[in-house]
């Protein structure tokens, strides 16, 4: 019986949800009537006769009638209410997130309108954030590169054709420096003041510039990490391009000031003007950011405006990099090998591994012909590998065969920021069977000055493992002594400017004697490079530098040639050989 009782309720209420806000409204007068109906039967007398009868049937009636007409308005009030509600949400599945409630909805049903205010008042803020992050730079609060290129699209699209526009591409100069120094949330705050800055060199242009139209007003983007574009919609000539420029060079060569420090950062500017250099924004922005590789080629700090000898060296650029994949993938590349040897004795203590190129057209390459370019468009990381596997394996190969010499092997800065790099050079180690205590990584001056905390202890983890570091270079940069007391190196390479005039200049003398006992004070072994004449070695040799590097010793030779120079070598005689 209980689940009779239990299916026949779910069954009523099944049906009465079921049922139309009209049918209920019918349910309800009936009920009201059939109530009054009774009411009126024991209110009246004692007997039940006709007459009483009917008049609680006409009071029945009448409470019915009353009760329907009621419920009618009621139910028509929140049906109305219903059918705006259905309108309002419509338009908000059109877009319309902004119309508040209707007012039908909000006298019937108030509780209603205030939730549907909130709900699409939440929608808007989401919307708004989820365009902010997809079109605005967090950290400088700029368009970022997809909106900065559809506003500067619908820009050049609206210039006459007796316009001029102009579009700076700037590429900050020692942005990578104050991250790996100071850290990314000092690198945020300086990238925020370099667009705070932007800003008002903008702002000083829309008052150089006549409002002949309304939308002259200059756009500035972050592309990625520290690039940034102006883009002047319109500029009187190429002259007032190029002090728009300056203007912005000069802004950003001011130092920033972050955590009570003063830093030093500056930048590259290149410059396309329209038509001259394109008419949209591709041609600009190749244009531009072929000038800026020029300026920083030339030394940075410089503004460079494109031209036809930029379009053609870039084009010599492409066709490089081009044919250094081409080297990578048919194998082009060999190596080199120089002799070190060590004064007074004479003894051979290491040999540099030196990268060649041979190419199919132009001969032997030496790398300042294509390194510039290798690092430029990232192939340097490959043509590092290639370079480290190459030297390792002849390492272990002359260790196999009784041979015990030191092999030097340049590791560009780029090779070491990339991650993994000193586990790999521990797997190539062990895979090779290279021997750890015979393999010396020179990095640059540069890198031994501002490279970050991460790469100096990875090199003091080589050489608590074996491997030897020196500095090659030295003497062509900017170094702290004080940071130069701490490196993990072994050896200091003394740059050949500092050692061609050595036997004919007291000058350079003193300066040399000074460097190479500095060097020697602070625990490191001195190392010349570029020793072409004997007279050099012999004043080298006088002031106390421990060995020597160069034509006076030997040239650069293959490993072949190497090896029978070795087994040759008189420590007492020992000449140059081509």
């Amino acid at each position: 019986m209980e689940r009779v009782r239990s299916n026949g309720g779910r069954a009523g209420i099944g049906i009465m949800e079921g049922l139309s806000l009209k049918s209920r409204a019918i349910a309800f007068a009936l009920c009201a009537g059939a109530v009054v109906f009774i009411l009126a039967l024991f209110a009246g007398t004692s007997s039940v006769s006709g007459k009483n009868v009917l008049g609680a049937l006409v009071a029945a009636m009448i409470c019915g009638v009353m009760s329907w007409a009621s419920a009618e308005r009621a139910i028509a009030g929140v049906a109305e209410a219903v059918d705006r509600l259905a309108l309002r949400l419509r338009a908000a599945a059109d877009g319309d997130l902004m119309s508040p409630a209707p007012e039908k909805v909000r006298e019937t049903l108030p509780e209603l309108a205030d939730a549907m205010d909130g709900l699409f008042a939440q929608v808007r803020a989401n919307f708004d954030s989820v365009h902010t992050l997809a079109m605005f730079d967090p950290v400088t609060q700029l368009p970022n590169r997809i909106n900065f290129r559809r506003s500067a699209e619908r820009l050049l699209a609206r210039r006459e054709a007796d316009e001029m526009a102009a579009l700076l591409f700037v590429d900050l100069d020692r942005f990578k420096f104050v991250n790996d120094s100071m850290g990314h949330a000092c690198g945020d705050e300086v990238l925020a003041m370099v667009a705070n800055r932007l800003r008002l060199v903008a702002a000083r242009a829309e008052v150089d510039v006549p409002a002949t139209r309304p939308d002259t007003t200059p756009v500035i983007g972050r592309l990625a990490g520290d690039e940034f574009t102006l883009l002047f919609p319109v500029v009187r000539d190429g002259a007032h391009a190029e002090r728009l420029a300056w203007r912005a060079l000069h802004a950003l060569s001011e130092p920033f000031v972050v955590a009570g420090q003063n830093i030093d950062v500056g930048a590259s500017i290149g410059l396309a003007i329209a038509p001259d250099n394109g008419v949209d924004l591709i041609g600009l922005m190749r244009a531009a950011d072929i000038a800026m590789y020029h300026a920083k080629a030339q030394g940075r700090r410089q503004v460079r405006r494109f031209d036809a000898q930029l379009d053609a060296a870039a084009e010599q650029r492409l066709q490089l990099e081009r044919e250094l994949r081409r080297a990578i993938e048919r194998g082009e590349f060999e190596l080199a090998f120089q002799p070190q040897v060590r004064l007074p004795g004479q003894e051979v203590v290491a040999v540099e591994a030196l990268l060649r190129w041979r190419h199919p057209e132009r001969g032997l390459l030496l790398p300042n012909a294509f390194i510039h370019a290798a690092e430029e468009c990232g192939l340097i990381r490959e043509i590092g590998d290639w370079v480290l596997q190459r030297a390792l394996r002849t390492l272990a190969a002359w260790h196999a065969a009784g041979l015990d010499q030191r092999i030097a092997i340049n590791v560009s800065p780029r090779q070491l920021a990339q991650p993994g790099f000193f586990a790999r050079l521990r797997t190539l180690i062990v895979e090779t069977g290279a021997p750890i205590g015979r393999v010396e990584i020179e990095i640059t001056e540069t890198l031994a000055m501002q490279g970050s905390d991460a790469v100096l202890e990875g090199l003091r983890e080589l050489r608590c493992e074996g491997i030897s570091v020196a500095i090659d270079d030295f003497g062509t940069g900017y170094s702290n002594l004080a940071r130069l007391r701490k490196l993990p190196v072994d050896r200091v390479k003394l740059d050949r400017s500092l050692i061609q005039d050595v036997t004919h200049s007291a000058e350079a003398r003193t300066l040399i004697h000074s460097v190479i006992a500095l060097i020697n004070g602070l625990g490191f072994e001195a190392v010349a490079e570029g020793v072409e004449e004997a007279a050099q070695k012999d004043v080298l040799r006088a002031i106390g530098c421990g060995a020597v590097q160069g034509y006076a010793i030997a040239r650069p030779m293959d490993e072949p040639a190497l090896l029978a120079w070795l087994a040759a070598f008189d420590p007492d005689g020992a000449r140059a050989t081509a």
